[in-house]
């Protein structure tokens, strides 16, 4: 198996742009959308049954903390690194989530857009932000970030994740057969041991 991994607004330009691939998996439910559209996905092969949550993280030494995410607005926080909010899933989650919040012009002079979810938690990690909003399931991977905090459930954007097979991809059978895996029982424990939220 070969991985290509990045943004999911990066992978579907590449794939509309006639990139070889067999699968794609994507972060949010409008990349995928626009694959279709475009005639590059499979009909038929499309499944959506992960999602995420967001957390605020700030370095593991920072001695910051939040009741809640308002305080984002305050001068404790000086920098707040997103994905890129116009593009990349993550971001477009996170501004949702401020939007919904009524916090996006309180706090859009101190963003700092970031190529993807990961270059949120390495900013976070080398303390050159204040702060960053990634997915739970990057925050549990870092020893160098801490949770400060957890959007509650029904307070955050729906977060849909969504796979399918690439027209003319070289290995269809393969392709199904990957496919098959990670959305049978055993591909969903794996998901949820590394903190995702898996739907019926």
């Amino acid at each position: 198996m070969r991985l290509n991994l990045g943004a999911s607004s990066i992978l579907a330009r590449q794939i509309a742009d006639g990139a070889r691939a067999d699968l794609f998996f994507s972060a949010d439910e409008a990349k995928m959308d626009t694959l279709a559209q475009a005639g590059c996905i499979v009909p038929g092969t499309r499944c959506s049954f992960l999602s995420n949550s967001l957390v605020i993280v700030v370095p593991a030494d920072s001695g910051l903390s939040f009741a809640s995410a308002r305080e984002l607005a305050t001068p404790a926080v000086r920098r707040l690194a997103l994905a890129e909010p116009q593009t990349v899933p993550a971001g477009i989650y996170a501004r949702e989530y401020l939007q919904k919040q009524h916090l996006w012009a309180a706090v859009a002079d101190k963003i700092v857009p970031t190529e993807n979810v990961r270059a949120v938690l390495a900013a976070v990690e080398s303390g050159n932000v204040t702060a960053g909003i990634v997915y739970r399931t990057d925050a549990l991977i870092s020893r160098h970030v801490r949770i400060a905090f957890a959007v509650p459930p029904g307070e955050g954007p729906r977060i849909s994740y969504s796979f399918a097979a690439i027209a003319g991809g070289g290995n269809p059978s393969g392709a199904a057969r990957f496919a098959a895996l990670v959305s049978s029982p055993a591909g969903k424990s794996v998901f949820v041991k590394y903190g995702f939220i898996t739907n019926p």
